[in-house]
């Protein structure tokens, strides 16, 4: 469509390098690598994909990159990395302050109820959820989201551990709203050591306490300002459980509102917006009808 149009004056947004081969004739004004994840460490990854990002450096203009630990590992490798890690949807995961029903596959479920929503597959650290489960077999581990990459009949399994299935995306601040406590129950491997889980600030929005392993960009800015609860071992989870659940919430979710209202998408996407007009040699006040939305011309607050 691209060359039958000739279509010159676009910009080429890469999620993966894999792409390159079928579109490095393509022209475009301005090339975009948005480096989401360490893909090359996730379980069945081409052995090409190390070579292609590699010449994906060569061609694009602007590296984003998802979170902080990524952006570290990325920026020797192009001049013009930047970090943008995963802001929410506030306003949607709010309405689980709210809300008052239950989902039905929810209703024969008991209480304390720790929930997850996301991917399960090989970044999970099972055996924490089975240790967890085991130590307090009157909590419900609930988890919600497709299976990808495993044999789902190798999941813990356990009169107290519920898969739930995926949801969707309007759906899962129904979901969150039922649980007590979220986890992020995230194994320590390759393919976690550079995540930036989108889940913490959405489950922080919610106004759900949060416990995760120690992925570091949880830990950091998360743990370290006391937003989110860190625990490597079953025990240790069981423990600070065990607190959030005694702890009152009204000091915690003002200081969880306070550090969502700093970001959001759109200031997300207003300054990359403004990284990709300066690769273009351009501003946004020289070309303010760039055929985007009108929020990443707005200047952030």
């Amino acid at each position: 469509m691209m060359r039958e149009q000739a279509l010159t004056d676009a910009v080429l947004w890469y999620y993966t390098p894999m792409a390159l081969p079928f579109t490095n004739t393509l022209a475009a004004q301005a090339v975009v690598y948005d480096c989401m994840d360490e893909l090359s460490a996730f379980a069945g990854a081409p052995q090409r994909l190390r070579d292609l990002e590699e010449e994906l450096f060569g061609r694009v203009d602007v590296v984003f990159t998802g979170g902080q630990s990524l952006y570290e590992a990325k920026r020797t490798r192009h001049a013009n990395v930047h970090a943008f890690p995963s802001s929410v949807d506030v306003a949607h995961f709010a309405t689980a302050r709210t809300y008052t029903g239950e989902p039905p596959d929810h209703q024969s479920i008991g209480r304390p109820r720790i929930g997850f929503f996301g991917v399960i597959d090989e970044r999970m650290d099972y055996d924490l959820l089975r240790g967890v489960a085991a130590a307090r077999p009157s909590w419900h581990l609930v988890l919600v989201g497709p299976t990808a990459k495993i044999d789902p009949a190798t999941l813990p399994r356990a009169a107290n551990i519920h898969y739930l299935g995926p949801k969707s995306y309007a759906e899962l601040p129904q979901y969150i709203s039922c649980w007590d406590v979220a986890m992020l129950p995230f194994a320590r491997n390759e393919a976690t050591r550079f995540i930036s889980p989108t889940k913490t600030p959405e489950f922080l929005a919610a106004g759900v306490p949060v416990v995760s392993t120690p992925i570091t960009d949880v830990v950091r800015p998360y743990g370290e300002k006391g937003l989110v609860e860190i625990a490597k071992t079953p025990l240790e989870v069981v423990r600070k459980v065990e607190a959030l659940l005694e702890r009152p919430k009204e000091a915690w979710l003002a200081k969880v509102d306070r550090h969502l209202a700093a970001g959001s998408w759109d200031k997300t996407w207003a300054a990359m917006h403004k990284l990709m007009l300066d690769a273009l040699g351009e501003s946004t006040s020289e070309r303010p009808s760039a055929g985007l939305p009108v929020f990443a011309i707005t200047p952030a607050e």
